[in-house]
């Protein structure tokens, strides 16, 4: 099967690498940005969106209160940069706050964060894709009628692309997040030039509308309740921000400092792009309703199911630059495309995590290892099998996904900074150095505020969003943690199960006997190898063993064998109910029950096929007898294969392959022989 798949896998992801390569698919910072901040970026596409839908509830009064909450989001943005900063150069390994909440507050603690992270790394996924489909759904309506296909698609697309290998994927990812940014920067630059000083007037196109409020009047508690919905909704905009401080291995020297300098950069660029587009919306009166077709009126007269209600950036970019110029449409697909992108942030912060809680015996041992393109395979597959799961049971419904967003990962924000306040503490008690324990004091107060505010937000964001659907997000949680318990609980048996003693036992002890069995069908081929090979083995005592299923052929075995007088006794097994697997496994078990002491070695001839579909019509008897024979004690199986003639012909295929040259690889010259080029200046 694996010669089967290597020459489609090769075109897909590109030839594997060598472990000593590993070095040069290492990171500047100009590519950690958009591979790692992809996420919080783009966010801006939809979380001033999503503070105006909440507000809309009120009615349009409500928007004067949207730059208070876009001035909250920014202080938590900053907080949060900071404190992180103080884990990238506190804990480098690319842990994050798993390692960070494991080391400083237990087990279970770490565990906890580990779930929420791998819980928003999956939603993640699933939300920015739904929304990109949502978008780009406005201008091709095949993609808006087909959601949840168009959405798998791209999921397996964004799939491949990572598992070609963080650097590929990076440079893939950088142009179109750049755009974006830029095109951001140009319309708010651009809408503040217009507005300030040319003083015109910019009208978004929604600012005629009226809309009807769920709820006029509000006040006293429900309008408190209200704003703290927005602003949860709002802080939307702080997803992946974590992922650099779990993507720190993924730098290039030094580690840390150029890690906190892409966070920095991340944490400007979002705020910025943040605040100009809830400014600019309050500007052009951009008008939002969770119920477009019922709440948003046209001369007092509902929009109805027909009319598309577009984001907020689309409809600031509409009033700046104008409906269908060149600038609007580069900006809306630098939009759609990098709400796809954003995706990747979780693609590269899911498999390291997974990597390094496959170490800790948390996750299974596959995940641990890199691929082919020195990638974490595994884990980029297992990510994607899961958002695809979620996309296909939400409908890629952006408005229900993003109800179960940013629960895990201000947990994981409140955790991680509470560690880093122990942290500190820690290392305070055995510091002398005064400027270093400056040092200390100042990141423990930073860390402090961090933990404090992110807690705070936590729960609003729970009492806020938990009938909405942020319950679904919590139950993701529990299950991740229970089996992660689960397999650190089996891994951690089966290692004291095996643990060599010091004191000798039964396994050290020599067999008294070795009372080797040939399994015998036909006198042919296979059958003579095994046989030979079975006596070069010396075994103190040798038979070839035949099941009794077909009188005639059982007949002829006999008869084969006295003519060849092969010195081996044969004995055969009679089977009335035609079975060849149960009679072989009883007498087995007899032999071991006569003599404990004894260690019984099968030996089974094998063909050895070229093609899979032939690897049906051979050796199924074989795997039954090999599967449950596994399971008794003192028994060894050893296969002895015979080559057929297809296996040769696909010896020689592969051989081709390898030796096969790419177009143009003969005037480069060998890969391994090609000068190095020089590395670039991060």
């Amino acid at each position: 099967m694996s010669k089967l798949t290597d020459v489609p896998k090769r075109i897909l992801i590109g030839r594997a690498l060598r472990s000593d390569k590993l070095g040069e698919t290492l990171l500047p910072k100009r590519i950690a940005l958009p591979v790692f901040a992809s996420d919080p970026l783009s966010s801006v596409a939809y979380a001033p969106g999503e503070v105006l839908l909440v507000l809309s509830i009120a009615g349009v009064s409500a928007y004067h209160f949207s730059p208070w909450i876009a001035v909250a989001v920014v202080v938590l943005m900053f907080t949060v940069v900071a404190s992180y900063r103080q884990n990238v150069h506190a804990y480098p390994s690319g842990g994050g706050d798993y390692e960070v909440a494991n080391t400083n507050l237990g087990p279970k603690a770490g565990l906890t964060v580990a779930s929420a992270l791998l819980v928003d790394y999956v939603l993640t996924v699933a939300v920015s894709i739904s929304s990109g489909v949502e978008n780009l759904g406005s201008a091709i309506p095949f993609v808006v009628e087909h959601k949840v296909f168009s959405a798998i698609v791209i999921i397996v697309l964004l799939t491949l692309m990572n598992l070609r290998g963080v650097k590929e994927s990076g440079k893939l990812f950088a142009i179109p997040t750049y755009v974006f940014v830029t095109g951001v920067f140009l319309m708010i630059a651009w809408g503040a030039f217009k507005g300030i000083v040319l003083d015109e007037s910019m009208r978004a196109p929604t600012a005629d509308y009226e809309i009807k409020a769920e709820h006029e009047g509000l006040a006293g508690f429900a309008l408190l309740f209200l704003l703290l919905r927005a602003f949860s909704s709002g802080c939307a905009a702080l997803t992946g921000v974590e992922a650099i401080s779990n993507g720190v291995p993924a730098f290039r020297k030094p580690k840390s400092r150029n890690a906190g300098t892409t966070l920095a950069m991340m944490g400007t660029l979002a705020v910025i792009m943040f605040c100009g587009i809830i400014g600019l919306a309050m500007a052009t009166d951009v008008k939002m309703a969770e119920n477009p077709a019922k709440d948003l009126l046209a001369g007092g007269t509902p929009v109805g199911s027909d009319y598309v209600q577009h984001p907020v950036i689309s409809q600031v970019a509409a009033a700046v630059f104008g409906d269908g110029t060149f600038f609007f449409v580069l900006l809306a697909a630098a939009t759609a495309l990098v709400l796809f992108l954003a995706a990747n942030t979780a693609y590269n912060g899911f498999p390291l995590l997974g990597s390094i809680l496959a170490q800790d015996r948390y996750l299974p041992r596959q995940l641990h290892t890199r691929g082919d393109r020195l990638a974490f395979s595994n884990g980029i597959v297992l990510l994607a099998g899961a958002a695809i799961l979620l996309v296909w049971v939400y409908g890629a419904d952006s408005t229900k996904l993003i109800q179960l967003y940013i629960v895990g990962v201000f947990v994981s924000f409140t955790l991680s900074q509470t560690g880093m306040v122990r942290h500190w503490n820690r290392h305070l008690k055995t510091e002398t150095n005064k400027a270093k324990r400056r040092h200390m004091i100042r990141s423990r107060a930073i860390n402090t505020f961090g933990a404090f505010f992110t807690g705070l937000v936590l729960v609003v964001v729970l009492a806020t969003k938990f009938t909405h659907g942020a319950w679904v997000a919590l139950l993701g949680m529990v299950i991740f943690y229970g089996t992660m318990s689960a397999i650190r609980r089996h891994y951690d048996r089966v290692a004291e199960e095996i643990a060599a003693p010091d004191e000798p036992t039964d396994d050290t002890a020599r067999p008294s006997r070795v009372h080797s069995i040939v399994l015998v069908s036909k006198l042919h081929r296979p059958t003579l190898r095994a046989l030979a090979y079975a006596k070069l083995m010396r075994s103190d005592k040798l038979e070839a063993l035949s099941i009794n299923v077909d009188p005639a052929e059982t007949k002829a075995l006999k008869a084969e064998w006295e003519r060849r007088s092969i010195n081996v006794p044969l004995k055969i097994l009679d089977s009335p109910y035609r079975e060849v697997t149960r009679p072989v496994i009883d007498y087995v078990k007899s032999i071991r029950r006569d003599s404990p002491r004894d260690a019984v070695s099968v030996i089974i001839p094998e063909y050895v096929v070229g093609h899979w579909y032939e690897q049906l019509l051979h050796n199924q008897s074989a795997l039954r007898l090999k599967g449950r024979l596994l399971f008794t004690p003192g028994v060894m199986v050893t296969s002895v294969p015979y080559q057929l003639q297809s296996s040769e012909a696909a010896k020689k295929r592969a051989r081709k392959r390898q030796e096969w040259n790419a177009p143009g690889s003969v005037r480069r010259g060998p890969v391994d022989q090609r000068p190095k080029q020089p590395a670039a200046k991060s």
